[in-house]
């Protein structure tokens, strides 16, 4: 994004490209132990549109969020490599609580909400990436 007139290039902060999260349960590996810590980052346009291509999704439309969650989480505990296999693997909890961090970054490019105070009408923004604490 250019400068603009109204923020310098040396005022511009850069937004955040990957985002934190602890899911609700956790994936349990073969060992035994159980990841909860990760992050995502922001999807591109080529990995909404590559999946396309592959045959699971063409058999079921459904198997593209596997495979974009595949791509994009960068960590998940000590999990060496974010698999296909490690997304089926999930509980439903966790699966629904990434999609649902996906949608928010990937149409805002950030994890925060403005919310209301119920009790004094005030506004402020409420950071929720890492709600599975």
């Amino acid at each position: 994004m250019a400068p603009t007139a109204q923020q310098p290039a040396a005022q511009q902060v850069a937004q955040p490209t990957e985002f934190p999260f602890t899911l609700p349960l956790g994936l349990a590996d073969p060992d035994g132990s159980v990841h909860r810590d990760g992050a995502m980052r922001l999807a591109t346009a080529f990995d909404e549109i590559e999946p396309l291509k592959d045959p699971r999704v063409r058999a079921n439309p459904g198997y593209l969020v596997i495979i974009l969650l595949a791509r994009v989480i960068t960590r998940l505990g000590t999990v060496d490599h974010i698999s296909t296999r490690a997304i089926e693997s999930l509980y439903a909890a966790d699966l629904a609580y990434l999609q649902d961090l996906y949608q928010r970054v990937n149409s805002s490019g950030h994890t925060r909400l403005q919310v209301t105070c119920p009790h004094c009408d005030g506004d402020f923004d409420v950071e929720v990436a890492s709600l599975g604490e």
